[in-house]
């Protein structure tokens, strides 16, 4: 039974660790303390954090790299010790960190089992109630019993997640550790994470997976360099992460300052962004948007590129300028669902070509495909085009998609001595995102704004 207090309660956090510049200064600043000359720098991971977590509560925490996500998590775990600042945890922790990080190579995975369920806080009767559906989960079948060194990369961590999982936590504390295994895998630790979820256990989850904290969490905290920007709904702090994370390092520290303005705008009014449903308090940031124009919400994003841009060998074309346009030719990025826009790029050819044709394709973030099309079937393209030439590509779409990020891809394909080939070929050339708009209902990815009706047809009443 749970009680009333919070599973979590953070306040005022700060964590720093020292740096010694060569390995000799550890043992002199050691040496050194009586007369408090200091022979290393200080590095703040953490700088005065402050929030609550509610029992029963599934809480995503999002940063960029080095933004203090794991030392957090590592404190509360208590593993690391805060250097200022208090830390409570009412319940029995069970922590996803670095799986198998406790595994010794030459125990077999049976008495590894045993040892790190004790670790986890259960005694050994425990463990021994719980070991067919720890070895169940795990499916390693005779491997149980052989040394873990002799272990594949993929059967230590599902070994891992299967002890970590089944000690019935009060707390579940999961880093980035869905990331890996195989999609059948990571789909079967997604179903015992959301059945932990439902059984009323508080949830911290890290994830760099924008969707996976959308759909996993109640409320999301921003942490960027060790200091905590928002928390609110997870859609709501996952656009300001995004924003964060895509834009150019020079426009970075007007941002994280609007990101906090913001943020102690809605502490002091009593807005409701921590509670509110999905996008509630996306109009308070129009100062983020000083692209929109005329009304029109879409608008272009600075350093909003793909990491994952791949360009297959060019034969005798070159695809160039790949972009998203209003019907109006402004050149946009981020887009508003329900509109129309145009996928446009231009095609140098360096070589003659015939039955030339193009073609585009969008894809979520997980590399999933969405939509394509193309100019023409095969053997109903442009019968020719000379070396020297140069033509513009149209795609005109409506935007169905929900709220998100999505990536683009961009092909030309052409006849060269009677051999069909690729002449130029791109995958994540570029990429967009779709604002959350109040109101729309969709459930899916592609959201064709369905109009539903419920009504009363017919009511039975009982006459005496």
């Amino acid at each position: 039974m749970y009680s009333e207090t919070n599973a979590i309660d953070i306040k005022n956090v700060s964590k720093a660790f020292p740096v010694y510049e060569r390995p000799h200064h550890r043992l002199v600043q050691m040496l050194a303390r009586r007369n408090k000359q200091r022979w290393y720098n200080e590095f703040t991971a953490l700088r005065d954090v402050s929030f609550s977590v509610p029992h029963g509560e599934t809480l995503g925490i999002v940063g960029r790299n080095g933004s203090g996500k794991s030392t957090l998590l590592q404190i509360v775990c208590g593993t690391q010790t805060p250097t200022a600042g208090e830390v409570n945890v009412d319940g029995r922790v069970a922590a996803l960190l670095e799986l198998g990080s406790g595994f010794n190579p030459e125990f077999t995975g049976r008495e590894n089992v045993y040892l790190n369920g004790v670790v986890l806080g259960l005694d050994r009767s425990e463990v021994e109630e719980r070991f067919e559906a720890i070895a169940a989960f795990a499916e390693i079948g005779d491997f149980m019993e052989r040394p873990v060194r002799t272990y594949s990369s993929g059967m230590y961590v599902r070994l891992a997640f299967a002890v970590a999982i089944n000690v019935s936590p009060d707390i579940l504390i999961v880093d980035e550790a869905l990331s890996v295994g195989d999609e059948a895998f990571q789909r079967k630790c997604f179903a015992r994470i959301n059945k932990i979820r439902e059984s009323g256990a508080t949830i911290l989850f890290v994830s760099h997976s924008a969707s996976t904290i959308v759909e996993l969490c109640d409320r999301a905290v921003l942490l960027d360099g060790g200091e905590l920007l928002a928390i609110g709904s997870p859609k709501h702090i996952v656009s300001r992460y995004q924003k964060l994370l895509y834009s150019p390092a020079d426009k970075v520290k007007s941002i994280r300052d609007a990101i906090k303005s913001e943020s102690d705008a809605a502490s002091v009014t009593g807005s409701a962004t921590d509670s509110a449903g999905p996008g509630h308090g996306e109009h308070a940031v129009q100062n983020l948007r000083d692209t929109e124009e005329d009304g029109e919400k879409a608008y272009f994003e600075e350093g909003l590129v793909p990491k994952s841009t791949f360009r297959y060998d060019a034969v005798g074309a070159n695809i160039q300028d790949p972009h998203i346009e209003t019907l109006s030719g402004k050149r946009v990025n981020v887009l508003e669902a329900g509109k129309d826009y145009e996928y446009v790029y231009t095609v140098k050819f360096e070589r003659s070509a015939t039955n030339v044709r193009c073609g585009m394709l969008v894809k979520t973030i997980t590399g999933l495909d969405l939509v394509g099309c193309v100019t023409s079937w095969s053997g109903e393209g442009m019968p020719y085009v000379e070396a020297g030439s140069l033509i513009e590509v149209r795609f005109r779409f409506p935007c169905l998609f929900s709220s998100g990020a999505y990536f683009l891809n961009a092909g030309v394909q052409g006849c060269i001595d009677e051999e069909e080939v690729y002449l130029d070929r791109w995958i994540d050339v570029a990429m967009f995102k779709v604002i959350h708009e109040a109101g729309r209902l969709s459930t899916t990815t592609i959201d064709l704004n369905i109009k539903p009706e419920i009504s009363v047809r017919h009511t039975s009443m009982a006459h005496s």
